[in-house]
């Protein structure tokens, strides 16, 4: 992971993200209430209804500032409940088509999102799932810096080398590679900025998640919010520790998305 801040201004609200920058984290669940509860009080985060085009979903909020989207999946629809960073695209329908033509799949859209927006839903080569978001009256989230709020996307998958071709063709970024024989890291760069990151992790990459894309969300304390993990119905999957960009847990909420919480250097 490296350390990334989003481009609040000074009163926290953003502008419209250039291309490729994660922009909105949306989660689809069986149990929409339950998960609001969940977060609610684990964030602090409050709740007002979405754009309802892919079913029931709501915005979460802090402070009246939307930071990102939680969704109910049709009963009969069994799909994996993950977390989903957006990427920022001035045409959805051109960074849909480039995501076919080099490998990718586009599983839903390109649709118009209400007057929020225009989206779709799509894959890498390897099978982790992304969104695209072309902004239009809603930028994406509101707010950085805070406890509840997302601060960095990291892919965890085999290798860089190849996946990492695709997002750059696709969103056009600079990437920064670690150089090291034990660590398989690239970061991800948007105009000098680094805004996301691919870790290769080889045979280690758990054989029930295959590649994913990885949530942090800053948060105040990280062993305090990982106490309050486990009494909320969640799980802890790799405990409290320190890293070079501050103290990092890994956890699942109780429907078993995956996301990590940091408490970044004051």
């Amino acid at each position: 992971m490296t350390e990334v801040r989003g481009s609040a201004g000074p009163n926290g609200t953003h502008a419209r993200r250039a291309p490729g920058t994660p922009c909105w984290v949306s989660l689809m669940v069986h149990g929409l209430t339950t998960t609001e509860e969940f977060y609610g009080a684990l964030f602090g985060w409050e709740f007002e209804p979405g754009p309802q085009q892919l079913g029931p979903c709501v915005r979460a909020l802090l402070d009246g500032r939307e930071v990102a989207g939680i969704g109910q999946l049709p009963p009969d629809r069994e799909l994996p409940i993950a977390w989903t960073p957006y990427f920022a695209s001035d045409d959805v329908d051109h960074t849909a088509e480039t995501v076919r033509l080099c490998g990718g799949t586009v599983g839903v859209g390109p649709l118009d999102a209400a007057e929020a927006g225009r989206m779709a839903i799509g894959s890498d080569p390897s099978g982790a799932v992304f969104g695209i978001w072309q902004a239009s009256a809603h930028p994406g989230t509101a707010v950085s810096g805070l406890h509840g709020t997302p601060v960095w996307d990291e892919l965890v998958t085999y290798e860089t080398g190849g996946v990492a071709k695709f997002y750059k063709t696709v969103f056009g970024y600079e990437e920064e590679p670690v150089v090291s024989a034990d660590f398989d890291y690239v970061t991800l760069h948007v105009g000098g900025r680094p805004v996301a990151g691919i870790h290769g992790v080889g045979l280690s990459l758990p054989r029930d998640r295959g590649p994913h894309w990885l949530t942090y969300f800053e948060v105040a304390d990280a062993d305090s919010t990982v106490r309050e993990v486990t009494a909320l119905g969640g799980l802890v999957l790799r405990p409290a520790r320190d890293s070079a960009h501050g103290r990092v847990a890994t956890v699942s909420d109780p429907e078993g998305a995956v996301f990590s919480v940091i408490e970044s250097p004051r």
